[in-house]
């Protein structure tokens, strides 16, 4: 608040704009309000690699005692949750200048698009964006103090590709033998021959290495297939 006055008796108070939060205290406002809906401190020595920070409920089977020395006892089948691949342990780290999930992309506290996120962090709410991710499963969200560190970008991890592809011809081409350059010429020729080039349309050389160790050159128009 400031003052401008005039005189001894009149004056005026100004209220000037809201001061900005600086990184330390806003991620201890991050942590006060996760404490005060419930989260809870995890010593990090204490947990091992890989665990969740909340104990997974016993989803097992188990026998169901009889009432009498008459009656036997029963096996109870545990009843599978249906969304249970789908839960996911994210850890949310809170650096000097922004915040990253897991080893993503560091993100600023001052980006708006990012308000909405370190406002339910803040109520204790997971964020929507992370109960899409588990698409109805349990998320289990860590939270990492690094507030004196600077965001340092993970080595990517090397991922082999898990997607589907078409298989050319055979795992080992069969080599029936070594033609002649003459007979080589005359296969380029009737290859050429079969492919219609519109030159009025753009035109692209492609080299094609052939299974006996030959190369061949042939033109083909973009369209081609």
């Amino acid at each position: 608040r400031f003052y401008a006055g005039g005189s001894e008796r009149s004056g005026q108070q100004i209220v000037g704009p809201p001061r900005k939060k600086s990184p330390n205290e806003l991620v201890e406002d991050l942590f006060k309000g996760a404490k005060e809906h419930g989260a809870v401190a995890v010593d990090r020595t204490a947990k091992s690699g890989g665990e969740t920070s909340k104990p997974r409920p016993f989803a097992g089977g188990g026998y169901r005692l009889g009432a009498t020395p008459e009656e036997e006892s029963a096996y109870v089948a545990g009843e599978r949750r249906q969304n249970s691949a789908q839960d996911v342990h994210v850890v949310l780290k809170l650096w000097k200048s922004g915040f990253s999930l897991d080893s993503g992309e560091l993100r600023s506290y001052q980006d708006p698009s990012n308000a909405q996120f370190l406002d339910d962090i803040r109520r204790g709410e997971v964020p929507a964006e992370l109960r899409r991710l588990a698409r109805g499963g349990q998320v289990n969200l860590d939270m990492e103090d690094h507030r004196d560190e600077e965001y340092v970008k993970p080595k990517s991890v090397f991922k082999a590709f898990t997607g589907e592809g078409q298989k050319l011809g055979s795992n080992v081409p069969q080599v029936m033998g070594t033609s002649s350059p003459a007979q080589q010429a005359e296969n380029e020729a009737k290859a050429s021959s079969a492919i219609a080039i519109d030159e009025s349309e753009p035109v692209t050389n492609i080299q094609i290495r052939l299974a006996d160790g030959g190369r061949l050159v042939q033109k083909f128009n973009h369209s081609h297939r």
